[in-house]
C-alpha cells in the first residue's frame, strides 16, 4: 500500500501494530489506554458520521478544544471524509474565532465544551455555511435543544448506523484525498494583521514525519506528552507527522496545570516543549537549591561544576580527560540522577525545544545536568521544521543542519530561504502574500541568519526585528531577550532602540519566583502591580540586567529598564499561544512607558 496520505499512513500503522497502545489519557486520576485499533475505530465512526452530515470532500472542518484523543479523532476523522481540518486556539475570543471559521468556510466546528460552543452560537449568524455544531463534553448541556447542535456521541451513533448499512463506505472514502490535497489549515498568530491561513498538504505532514525521523530516530517504544496547542504545528509534529510514521504512544495530560506531576508519572523518553517551559524548569531548580540544606545545595554546586567543565569540552567535541569524564559520571550518579527523577526527566534520552529560539545558556545548563536538549527550526509554512539537530550532530549556538533532501540560501540582505517537500500550499484566499514569501518554491522566512562551513545554521533575528541604533550599529534583540530570561525572576522582555541613542528594555517579572523573593526578604506589597514597584524588586532586576550587560559588548548593554506592572496573555493580544511576545503589540500597548525611558 503506497502511503501518501494521512489517512493511509494510519491503516498502515494499525495494520502494524492493531493491539499495541496508541494513546493515554489521564481522566480523574487514571490513565486509561487507547489501543490503534481503538483509534481508528474512533476515527471511523467520525468520518462516517460527517459523511451522513453531507461533509464533501475538500470542505473544511474546524476544530476547538484542548489536547485530548477526540482532537486527533476529529482531525483524522475529517481527512479520511476528503475533508481539511481548521484548528482554533481554545483562548481565542469570539471576535478571532468567528474570522478563522468564517475566512476557512468552514461547515462543520468542532468544539470541546459549553464555553467554546458559546463562542459558535454567537457568530454563527455571520458565517452562513456553517451547518453543524458537534460538542465532546455535554456538561451543561444536556436539556439545551437547538438544530444545529450534536453531541459528539451523536455523531459517533451517527457513524456506526452508517457503517451498519454500508460496511464498505469508509475504506471508499479514504481513497478520496490525494497526496497533494490539503489536510490541515493552520492559521498564523496574526502578529503583523489578521491571521492568515497556511495550507498543509497530506505529502507535506508525511515527508516532515520521514525526514525528522531520519535525523531523530524513535521508535514504537518512545513515548511523548501530549499539553502544547493541538492546532500549532509544533504539536502536530509529534502527535500526527511522528506518530503517524514511528507509532509511538501520545500521553494526554489532564489539563495544562498538570504537566510537571504528568511528568513524573508518565516519565516520556522525549520531551518537546516551547523554551518558556523549559525556562521554567530551570528556574524552578535554581530556586529549589538555593533553598536546600547546606550539604545538598554544596553537592549540587560541585556537580555542576564537574559538569559544566565536561560538557564544554564534550560540546566543542574536544577530547575529555579521563579524570574529568570519571567525576561528571560520579556527580552523574549521586546528584543529577535524582534531580532528573523528581523532574520525571528519568527516561527522557532527548529533549526538543521549538515554535521561539531558545537560550543558549538554557542548553548547556541541561546537558550538564544530562538531560540533551536539540533545537529545532522552522515555521508553519515549512510544515513545522526545515533544520534540526540530531543526539549526536549537534553544535550549541546553532539550530541544526537541514533536513534531508532540503535546500537552504541565504539571500544578499541575510533572510533565509528554503525549499523542501513539506513546503505549504499557500495562503486560504490571499495570492498576494503567497506570491509575498513563496517564490519558485523558496519560502522566504523573514529570519536572518548565517550558514557556516560544516553546514549548521545560525539565527540572528526575525528580519522586521533587528535594531540599528541612532549610531547605526544593527543589533539582534532576541539575543539579549534570551540573556535576560535566562535570569529566574524575568519571565519575558522586549529590548527597544531602533534609531535611539541606546537600549531599554521592558521586563516582565515571573511572579512566582519574585513573590518568593518578597516573602524571603519581606518586601512589602499587596498586589503584583505593587511588587513591580517595590525598590527592592526594582534592584533585583537591575542586577540581573548587570549580569547581562557584562557578557555583551557596550552597544548592546540595557541602559534603562521598566517593568511591566501586569502579566501578558494570549486574549489580550499580547503573546502567542506558544508565549512568543507579540513586539508590535507591546510597543504599541506601551508606548508611553518606552517614552519614559528616552527623556532625559
Amino acid at each position: 500500500m503506497a502511503i501518501k496520505t494521512l489517512p493511509k499512513a494510519l491503516l498502515n500503522i494499525v495494520e502494524k501494530q492493531p493491539n499495541r497502545i496508541a494513546m493515554r489519557r489521564k481522566d480523574y486520576g487514571i490513565w486509561r489506554d487507547i489501543t490503534w485499533t481503538d483509534y481508528l475505530e474512533n476515527v471511523k465512526h467520525v468520518t462516517l458520521g460527517l459523511h451522513a452530515l453531507g461533509v464533501q470532500y475538500k470542505e473544511h472542518v474546524a476544530i476547538i478544544g484542548e489536547n485530548r484523543p477526540e482532537w486527533l479523532y476529529s482531525a483524522l476523522g475529517i481527512v479520511c471524509a476528503g475533508g481539511a481540518w481548521v484548528g482554533v486556539y481554545t483562548t481565542n475570543p469570539v471576535a478571532e474565532c468567528e474570522y478563522v471559521v468564517g475566512h476557512s468556510d468552514a461547515v462543520v466546528y468542532i468544539c470541546e465544551d459549553e464555553e467554546q460552543l458559546d463562542k459558535a452560537l454567537a457568530f454563527r449568524d455571520k458565517t452562513p455555511k456553517l451547518r453543524k455544531l458537534i460538542v465532546w463534553e455535554m456538561e451543561g448541556l444536556k436539556h439545551y435543544e437547538d438544530p444545529m447542535l450534536m453531541s459528539f456521541d451523536q455523531l459517533l451513533e451517527l457513524g456506526k448506523e452508517e457503517d451498519r448499512k454500508n460496511p464498505g463506505l469508509f475504506m471508499q472514502l479514504t481513497e478520496l484525498a490525494k497526496p497533494e490535497d490539503i489536510a490541515g489549515i493552520i492559521y498564523t498568530s496574526g502578529t503583523t494583521g489578521p491571521p492568515k491561513g497556511a495550507l498543509l498538504a497530506h505529502e507535506g505532514y508525511l515527508w516532515v514525519g520521514q525526514a525528522a525521523q531520519a535525523i531523530m530516530p524513535a521508535t514504537n517504544e518512545d513515548e511523548t506528552i501530549s499539553f502544547l496547542p493541538l492546532n500549532h504545528v509544533y504539536e502536530q509534529i509529534f502527535d500526527m507527522m511522528f506518530h503517524l510514521t514511528v507509532g509511538h504512544i501520545v500521553n494526554f495530560t489532564e489539563n495544562t496545570d498538570t504537566v510537571m506531576a504528568d511528568m513524573q508519572e508518565i516519565s516520556p523518553t522525549i520531551f518537546h516543549a516551547v523554551p518558556r517551559i523549559w525556562e521554567k524548569y530551570y528556574s524552578g531548580i535554581v530556586l529549589k537549591m538555593a533553598d536546600a540544606t547546606w550539604l545538598k545545595r554544596t553537592l549540587y554546586k560541585i556537580a555542576l561544576m564537574i559538569g559544566t567543565r565536561y560538557n564544554n569540552r564534550a560540546l566543542t567535541k574536544k577530547k575529555v580527560p579521563l579524570h574529568l569524564a570519571l567525576a561528571y559520571h560520579l556527580a552523574y550518579f549521586t546528584v543529577f540522577w535524582k534531580l532528573k527523577e523528581r523532574l520525571g526527566f528519568d527516561r527522557v534520552r532527548i529533549g526538543v525545544s521549538g515554535a521561539a529560539p531558545i537560550s543558549h545558556e538554557i542548553l548547556k545548563f541541561f546537558q550538564s545536568i544530562g538531560i540533551p536538549i536539540r533545537e529545532g527550526y522552522g515555521m508553519t509554512e515549512t510544515t513545522g521544521i526545515s533544520h534540526m539537530s540530531s543526539e549526536v550532530d549537534y553544535k550549541v549556538g546553532t539550530v541544526g543542519k537541514a533536513l534531508p533532501e532540503t535546500q537552504v540560501k541565504i539571500a544578499e540582505d541575510g533572510e533565509i530561504l528554503v525549499k523542501h517537500a513539506g513546503i505549504f500550499k499557500g495562503y486560504y484566499k490571499d495570492e498576494e502574500q503567497t506570491k509575498e514569501v513563496l517564490v519558485d518554491g523558496w519560502m522566504h522566512t523573514g529570519d536572518v541568519g548565517m550558514i557556516d562551513e560544516e553546514g549548521y545554521l545560525k539565527l540572528t533575528d526575525r528580519k522586521k526585528d533587528l535594531i540599528i541604533t541612532a549610531g547605526g550599529k544593527n543589533v539582534a534583540p532576541q539575543y539579549l531577550e534570551n540573556l535576560l530570561k535566562f535570569s529566574p525572576y524575568i519571565n519575558d522582555s522586549v529590548v527597544i532602540g531602533d534609531r535611539r541613542k541606546y537600549l531599554t528594555a521592558l521586563i516582565v517579572i515571573d511572579e512566582e519566583n519574585v513573590t518568593k523573593y518578597a516573602q524571603d526578604n519581606k518586601v512589602q506589597f499587596t498586589t503584583f502591580a505593587s511588587m513591580t514597584r517595590a525598590p527592592e524588586v526594582i534592584s533585583l532586576i537591575q542586577e540581573e540586567i548587570n549580569k547581562v550587560n557584562k557578557q555583551v559588548a557596550r552597544v548592546e548593554n540595557i541602559r534603562k529598564f521598566r517593568i511591566i506592572d501586569k502579566k501578558l496573555y494570549t486574549e489580550d493580544g499580547e503573546v502567542t499561544p506558544t508565549m512568543k511576545v507579540k513586539r508590535k503589540s507591546i510597543n504599541a500597548q506601551f508606548g508611553d512607558l518606552i517614552e519614559s525611558m528616552y527623556k532625559d
